[in-house]
């Protein structure tokens, strides 16, 4: 497939990967208490609203030149814990509904894929596969136990509360260091998304 094709291919089915990803955040948000996304208008699928971009379009973008891959992200969307009923509770849950997202897209992707399998359409095919291997790698990123990533909040929940003070000061600082290993040491995350990649085409 042409370069200039795939890199289109990868942003058309990125976008709304991320933004669904979002949206399920502030979804989640909102049915704890916390009108937070709403009130930001950020509880709508116009990608207007949610494009980042450098993680949405350049990151991918680049990443798609020059190893055929993609990875990115759209603007977190804002949550505020302690308006939710059980913040610790509730912002777990919060955190883990984009992750949960990104694997029931790649679960109707695959089912979409076997069910068209017969069908002599190669372009709509690549487009599931490629929609379906993005969240697939989606959820397994999102799932790392890293802040500021989704599956750190699960190490923040089973944190005792004193140590919570110097557990934000490492986030706030830790996505710089993230998008270093991704542009830098991409191999090393290769590893971690090939076993989730297996899993999800051994579905097919």
């Amino acid at each position: 497939m042409d370069t200039v094709v795939t890199v289109g291919l990868v942003l058309l089915v990125l976008m709304p990967s991320v933004i669904l990803h979002e949206v399920a955040h502030g979804a989640a948000a909102l049915r704890f208490g916390d009108d937070t996304a709403r009130q930001a208008g950020r509880l709508t699928l116009n990608p207007l609203a949610h494009i980042d971009p450098f993680g949405t379009v350049i990151l991918p973008a680049l990443l798609a030149f020059t190893t055929g891959a993609a990875f990115g992200y759209a603007k977190p969307v804002p949550v505020n814990p302690s308006r939710m009923r059980r913040p610790r509770d509730h912002g777990l849950l919060v955190s883990l509904a984009g992750p949960a997202t990104n694997v029931v897209l790649a679960l109707i992707a695959a089912a979409l894929l076997r069910a068209l399998a017969p069908a002599d359409d190669p372009f709509v095919l690549e487009t599931l596969f490629r929609f379906g291997v993005i969240n697939v790698i989606l959820a397994a990123f999102n799932l790392l136990p890293i802040p500021p990533l989704d599956g750190s909040a699960l190490v923040e929940r089973l944190l005792p509360r004193r140590l919570l003070p110097q557990w934000r000061t490492i986030r706030q600082y830790s996505m710089p260091v993230l998008l270093l290993i991704v542009l830098l040491v991409p191999g090393a995350l290769g590893r971690v998304f090939g076993v989730a990649q297996r899993l999800w085409i051994h579905l097919l």
